[in-house]
């Protein structure tokens, strides 16, 4: 058996480049609106959430990504079936 198609690390580093530096403004604002003598009980929380709502896209997002490769490198059937699960059912034509 072949192995899978890979994710072209660079790209996907590029699609999500901008939601990574969202999350680091996000960070410093979060530190800078604690509230002096307060910084780490004021800001922890905060931070703490954000990456770990950031880490859940972003493996998400690669396991899309390497999903998407995969069937982009499957020919196609005759009956349409190596299509994703995840296209809406009204997506599916039959071959006739």
């Amino acid at each position: 058996m072949a192995a899978s198609p890979k994710v072209f690390a660079p790209g996907f580093a590029e699609s999500m480049k901008q939601e990574a530096e969202q999350l680091l403004l996000d960070v410093v604002e979060a530190v800078n609106e604690a509230p002096d003598g307060r910084w780490i009980e004021g800001s922890e929380e905060q931070v703490r959430d954000r990456m770990a709502e950031f880490r859940k896209r972003v493996f998400e997002a690669a396991l899309q990504a390497r999903v998407d490769a995969a069937e982009a490198a499957s020919p196609p059937s005759a009956d349409g079936r190596n299509r994703s699960r995840h296209a809406p059912h009204g997506d599916q034509t039959e071959a006739g």
